[in-house]
């Protein structure tokens, strides 16, 4: 099983715009085969901060998604959002 955490800095002017994809994105990736779950969460502490972490069969399931016409048009779209370049973290599994 792969972990992916992908961080995005969101200003307060665009985190509805954002959210407005995010809730698209997850309804879309949840569908996809070799998904095992994928949550879309707001820094508690930074409310500018969110993530998406994301848990994957492996990195077919992964490579195809990145493809996917949801992931190629909506991410996009939201890095333009963010005040930063997203931050991509993949895990593996240890126990």
């Amino acid at each position: 099983m792969i972990h992916i955490i992908a961080s995005f800095a969101i200003p307060a002017e665009n985190q509805a715009a954002f959210v407005k994809l995010a809730k698209e994105l997850v309804a879309e990736t949840l569908k996809e085969a070799g998904n095992i779950s994928y949550e879309f969460v707001q820094g508690a502490d930074d409310p500018t901060r969110f993530a998406f972490i994301e848990k994957w069969r492996d990195q077919a399931a992964i490579d195809a998604h990145n493809a996917s016409p949801h992931f190629t048009k909506l991410i996009p779209e939201m890095v333009k959002l963010g005040s930063a370049a997203p931050t991509i973290s993949l895990m593996k599994t240890v126990f």
